[in-house]
């Protein structure tokens, strides 16, 4: 077969969970079936040499495909000329899977979308106006263009079927994975003090890894973090790291506004080798979000034996099993509580490292990319 992947998520310039859901499913697959051409579909209007870097770490098996013309011209233009897609990437793929929801006319072969949650239904007040109205322009036409729609968990199966019942049997779900060589314990404690040095961090401390945004319940968070903090004498710090996304300014009002801001660390941006040490190095790894498509972070701390506190949310008991502190996302109260088990607890916290070590080996990359590899044949 000739499988095309559309490269958007990673030639972008910070690489979101989207993207490496395509990256590790792409790259996984191009190592276990070599027999097939694949190729990474991308438009660059200029600067190609920054966007075929970005590519490079995803390209041992896959070839890039670049297209001289303004992708994001093309995308805007898509929802009302149908401009064929293979006029830019020609008309040899037998297959073309989009991963960021939006699936263009005109595709060669066959078409396979990944929708990976409602969010944009589900919470329209927590997504940028920009992505709303992409998605609400656009996806109806892109599910209906797709042979295939994939999704990352039951819970979002359910969610799409709730808004597009009309589509339900072209659904499929394709569980994400984790980066075991990436994501494992580490034991280097000059590399972990290293990063922290690096991010401002000293002592203990919980982390939250992901975007800076309303909709993973940061402020709820901030909140249970001063109630625990009321209880304890020398809490650990709560280290938010990660890139500021929609509407974060009200997250960091939060913090000044109940008397954090010598106790909460923002960081910058995480490079992707600084993950695992910073995860490593926490005490233990919160995830307070609302809703969550799969929640590919409590799933990487789990790889690295780190003791995970999340919610009973969307997709997240699907994600940890019984591997995770579990609270209520709408009670900082029962969210302290759950700090505060995890920081007084050091048998649980042995416990759970222990448990989500096995949990997270069952979901690899390999076994994602086979999964979705047997629907590309179900297309043949």
């Amino acid at each position: 077969m000739n499988i095309a992947f559309d490269a958007v998520p990673l030639v972008s310039d910070r690489m979101t969970g989207i993207g490496w859901c395509e990256a590790g499913q792409t790259t996984a697959m191009a190592r276990l079936h070599p027999e097939n051409s694949y190729f990474y579909n991308f438009f660059s209007r200029k600067d190609d040499h920054i966007k075929l870097e970005r590519l490079k770490p995803f390209t041992e098996n896959i070839q890039p495909n670049l297209a001289h013309f303004s992708g994001y011209i093309y995308r805007a233009a898509s929802n009302f000329l149908p401009v064929p897609y293979s006029r830019f990437f020609g008309k040899n793929a037998d297959i073309t899977h989009f991963f960021n929801y939006i699936a263009y006319p005109g595709v060669s072969g066959r078409t396979v979308i990944t929708v990976h949650d409602m969010v944009y239904k589900a919470f329209p007040e927590t997504v940028r106006a920009r992505t709303k109205y992409m998605l609400n322009t656009g996806l109806k036409r892109s599910m209906k263009r797709a042979d295939i729609i994939v999704t990352d968990s039951e819970f979002s199966k359910s969610e799409i079927i709730k808004y597009f019942p009309q589509h339900e049997s072209k659904l499929r779900v394709v569980p994400c994975g984790v980066d075991l060589h990436k994501f494992r314990p580490c034991e280097d404690t000059e590399i972990i003090q290293r990063v922290k040095k690096s991010l401002g961090i000293e002592g203990e401390y919980f982390l939250y890894l992901g975007t800076i945004e309303p909709r993973k319940n940061l402020g709820r968070l901030i909140e249970a973090y001063h109630i625990f903090t009321q209880r304890e004498k020398n809490p650990p710090k709560l280290v938010l790291a990660g890139g500021k996304g929609w509407l974060y300014d009200s997250i960091f009002a939060k913090v000044t506004e109940l008397g954090l801001s010598d106790r909460v660390i923002f960081t910058k941006y995480v490079p992707s080798e600084d993950m695992n040490p910073l995860m490593c190095g926490a005490l233990a790894f919160v995830f307070p979000s609302v809703y969550e498509g799969f929640g590919m972070p409590p799933l990487e701390a789990m790889a690295c034996g780190v003791p995970v506190l999340t919610t009973n949310a969307a997709s997240l008991p699907e994600v940890t099993g019984d591997c995770a502190v579990i609270a209520d996302p709408y009670s900082a109260e029962s969210i302290a509580e759950g700090l505060g088990r995890l920081y007084s607890d050091s048998e649980l916290r042995r416990s759970l490292s222990r448990r989500g070590l096995e949990r997270a080996k069952g979901f690899t990359w390999e076994r994602s990319a086979e999964i979705l590899y047997n629907l590309y044949k179900e297309l043949t």
